[in-house]
């Protein structure tokens, strides 16, 4: 992914001096942008979603019980479940990282 034009030899033989630049391919702006265009249209549909779902109903968790629009909850439950699997998967990273350093306890 750089940005840079890469010279490449010609195939014809009527101007073998003269190299080929290749097109340049994405960069890590780009992939960021394509990135963050792609997070509004996924928040768009998030937020239209929470809108169509404003009934209340009751949530009850451990001791706590309140009254939460359906989009308020999945949304929340979604995010719960999220940031369970990135605990599990810093986790496993960190073993990886450890077993390919050497480093003991």
């Amino acid at each position: 992914m750089s940005t840079e034009t890469i010279p490449t030899p010609r195939a014809d033989a009527d101007a073998p001096d003269q190299p080929v630049l290749e097109k340049p391919t994405g960069s890590r702006t780009s992939a960021a942008m394509w990135f963050a265009v792609l997070g509004g249209v996924v928040l768009a549909f998030l937020l239209v979603f929470i809108l169509q779902n404003l009934d209340r109903v009751p949530v009850q968790f451990l001791w706590m019980e309140t009254d939460l629009p359906v989009g308020v909850a999945l949304l929340g439950a979604a995010i719960a479940g999220g940031a369970i699997v990135a605990i599990a998967a810093g986790a496993r990273i960190l073993q990886l990282r450890r077993r390919a350093t050497g480093w003991k306890r």
